[in-house]
């Protein structure tokens, strides 16, 4: 077991999330199955048979077709780790589906209310030092959401980027992605403005050898979930209604440039999709926007 979650972080080059998903994926198989982790396993006792019932089990626990996918692709990958490593000679998870499940698209926020969160108003100098600390933060996490929204990022390579990852001549970010894979992401000047206002309050934040962009009061990288909240914070307090998340401004970014670029294959190269299929759901987006321009412009379209 040890030596498959090795090679998904090794060879395959997964984050520490995704072989955690695996691992999680792969104890629930172990469970429903009622193997003994403690011995050496004898994975040629599980049938196709093992697996639609863990399937099914699953399934009623109210698992999606999209997670139970995932669960499939978990263990199709485990077994065939082991057929090539002579511990099993067949794939049991080959060929069995998992339940369909409707699409559902992303939910975004439309350009009027990307403007209301992320203009915020410039503080007084007096302000700045009753509030202190408190001010820096609010500078930082301003900067957290229009980075996230100038490039598109996932929350964990928002987290991730290092103060060497920016080009500031340039204006170019280098984030590293699903599969270790690096791409080069431009960024506007709103965006500009916002990380240079804040890397000038996080000098005096962040501990001495830290090179995350984005710290914590306590001067260390910021945690996945401390984002999270953070925005979720920010949203209120600049007055959005939205349940605001860090991938509904990747969803955002996503819908907003294709709307007006049209260019699918760039979009898919900002978003570092691997396959055009899923930047493609921006499509349906795309249509729900110039459907809703045909239905309050059309003169025969127009309801009375």
């Amino acid at each position: 077991m040890d030596k498959f979650f090795r090679y998904l972080q090794t060879e395959r080059r997964y984050s520490l999330h995704t072989v955690a998903a695996y691992r999680r994926d792969i104890n629930h198989l172990i469970a429903a199955c009622s193997l003994d982790t403690e011995q050496v396993l004898d994975w040629e006792t599980i049938k196709q048979a093992d697996i639609r019932h863990c399937i099914a089990q699953l399934h009623r626990k109210g698992l999606s077709g999209r997670s139970l996918q995932r669960w499939l692709s978990s263990v199709r990958s485990l077994f065939n780790f082991l057929c090539r490593f002579n511990r099993a000679t067949h794939n049991p998870a080959t060929g069995i589906p998992a339940p369909r499940t409707a699409k559902r698209l992303p939910k975004t926020l439309n350009v009027d209310e990307i403007n209301q969160l992320l203009e915020i108003e410039p503080l007084t100098a007096e302000a700045r030092k009753i509030n202190g600390k408190k001010d820096s933060l609010r500078y930082r996490d301003n900067a957290m959401m229009e980075l996230t929204y100038a490039c598109g990022l996932r929350l964990s390579e928002l987290s991730g980027i290092d103060l060497p990852d920016i080009d500031w001549q340039q204006r170019t970010l280098t984030v590293t992605g699903k599969g270790q894979k690096q791409r080069r992401i431009p960024f506007g000047g709103k965006a500009h403005q916002a990380i240079t206002r804040w890397v000038k309050q996080r000098e005096e934040m962040a501990d001495e050898n830290e090179p995350a962009l984005f710290v914590s009061s306590r001067g260390s990288r910021l945690s996945n979930s401390s984002i999270q909240k953070r925005m979720k914070k920010m949203a209120v307090v600049q007055g959005l209604s939205a349940n605001l998340y860090p991938h509904m401004l990747r969803h955002s970014f996503a819908s907003h440039l294709l709307e007006s670029s049209k260019d699918l294959r760039a979009v898919q190269e900002l978003l570092g999709h691997a396959n055009l299929s899923t930047t493609q759901i921006y499509t349906h987006l795309d249509f729900q926007h110039l459907a809703g321009v045909y239905d309050n412009a059309h003169p025969r379209a127009r309801k009375k």
